[in-house]
């Protein structure tokens, strides 16, 4: 009796999703790096239940043309990587193909996206399938929304943490991604209220006033410097304006958010007896480097 059996297309999905859509701050994520990968100038957040009642996403970027749509939450579906020369000069920040199929598979779905075409695409998706597919107004960009996460995978639910705790990750996540990219304007509407609301002028110092509040901001120093492999420029925090833990240590290279605890722990050493016992620095370093491989 055969023992081996090939996955069903949903099922298949659901798995991959808990790989990818870990908790509703992923699909945040995920979907704000799409936004950000369109070239979006302005993106609209809005959380209602931490997530887990609806995600919604809002943007100007480039959008899905209509013949894509449907194809976009597919798995292994990306426009980012075409060959293996592509996987050596990644400059986008989502390009496996998983995410959208990991998301549709696990929640209600429904997107208006239009790429410039006469009309734009309206999709409804539940659970994985499609169940409305209608052309929309040409107004250019995407609009997402997810709805009832985890709905048909509700032991899922059972693994969430507290409430507070849930949008606290998501709200940090928006933070990093807002540091990494002065020049998008951010609003982020949780539960009826505006939460932040950025400028998107590229000036960084004033982005951190917005994220951290204008006080910190005034406590925060400038440096920039670069040599022949990479530039970096950024701010980092007076001995006096501390935290107690490392997660305001934001390091981005390229503009996507890495932790590195050599660079964190060379940060923290540079000050040396300035910092007390069991404090740590705010600080928001950008570098840059160009591979040629």
């Amino acid at each position: 009796m055969r023992k081996i059996n090939i996955l069903s297309h949903s099922l298949a999905n659901k798995i991959a999703a808990g790989e990818v859509v870990e908790r509703p701050s992923s699909v945040v994520k995920e979907l704000l790096e799409n936004s950000i990968d369109a070239g979006s100038t302005n993106i609209k957040i809005i959380i209602k239940q931490f997530g887990i009642e609806e995600i919604r996403i809002i943007d100007n970027g480039s959008g899905i043309s209509n013949d894509d749509i449907e194809i976009a939450f597919m798995r292994h579906a990306t426009s980012k990587i075409t060959t293996d020369y592509d996987l050596f000069h990644i400059n986008t920040l989502g390009f496996r193909g998983e995410a959208l199929a990991s998301i549709a598979s696990v929640s209600k779905i429904d997107i208006k996206s239009c790429a410039g075409e006469p009309q734009g695409k309206h999709l409804e998706i539940l659970g994985g399938e499609i169940v409305l597919n209608e052309y929309y107004a040409p107004i250019k960009g995407t609009d997402i929304t997810v709805k009832d996460l985890f709905y048909n995978t509700p032991a899922r639910l059972k693994y969430l943490r507290h409430q507070n705790t849930e949008q606290g990750s998501i709200i940090n996540i928006i933070n990093k991604l807002a540091l990494a990219n002065p020049e998008i304007s951010f609003e982020v509407i949780i539960d009826g209220k505006i939460a932040l609301k950025t400028y998107g002028d590229g000036d960084k110092h004033k982005l951190i006033s917005k994220i951290y509040t204008v006080s910190v901001a005034k406590n925060m120093l400038k440096f920039s410097g670069e040599n022949d492999d990479y530039s970096i420029d950024g701010f980092i925090s007076n001995p006096e304006e501390t935290r107690a833990n490392k997660n305001y240590i934001n390091i981005f290279i390229n503009g996507r958010y890495i932790k590195n605890f050599s660079i964190q722990n060379a940060i923290i050493d540079a000050y040396g007896t300035f910092l007390m016992k069991n404090r740590y620095p705010i600080a928001v370093i950008n570098i840059k480097m160009v591979l040629d491989l």
